[in-house]
């Protein structure tokens, strides 16, 4: 099975363009950190990023939904986001890299665990705050660099995908796949 990461920063459009692909048929793998941030919220955690196991969190969430079980006869599956970004994250925090970090990153680059070309959402201009989601465009902004060198860090290409229509990048990306 062929596996490919979508990132980009927060507030790219990466949930949207996903949810596109998954009603094109496409195995999808939802991202971790949001999920990871609502639940230290409800325990009271209003800031999650500065909760000492973040990090952790949100490695072991993305492994834990990486290795479920798929379809049978699935021949693409795409995520969105992995360890990378998670380096990335942790990068633009300033904080350490876990030794889980560091052996999901150790895995996702010494196996074939995911296709080397990564589609880079490009930021729209704007950022939407949500209930998670509580970053600045110029932050986001930022953080686009973060994780653009992390990925060329570890050896990725990134594909990428300017602003535009969900349309127009979602047919980009179809059609990189399907190519």
């Amino acid at each position: 099975m062929r596996r490919y990461i979508i990132t980009g920063a927060p507030g790219a459009g990466k949930t949207t363009i996903l949810a596109a692909l998954r009603d094109r048929g496409y195995a999808v793998v939802d991202e971790a950190a949001t999920d990871v941030n609502l639940r230290l919220q409800a325990l009271g955690r209003d800031e999650a990023w500065r909760d000492p196991g973040f990090i952790d969190a949100i490695t072991l969430l993305q492994r834990e939904r990486e290795e479920r079980p798929v379809p049978p006869g699935t021949a693409v599956q795409v995520l969105d986001r992995s360890p990378i970004c998670t380096l990335a994250l942790a990068r633009y925090l300033g904080v350490p890299v876990t030794p889980a970090l560091a052996g999901e990153v150790n895995r996702v680059t010494t196996d074939t665990a995911y296709q080397r070309q990564v589609f880079f959402v490009r930021l729209l201009g704007f950022v939407t705050p949500t209930a998670v989601r509580r970053i600045s465009f110029e932050q986001s902004a930022a953080f686009e660099r973060f994780h653009e060198q992390a990925y060329r860090d570890c050896g990725f290409e990134l594909l990428d995908v300017p602003a535009g229509t969900v349309a127009e990048r979602v047919d980009l990306i179809d059609a990189a796949i399907r190519s």
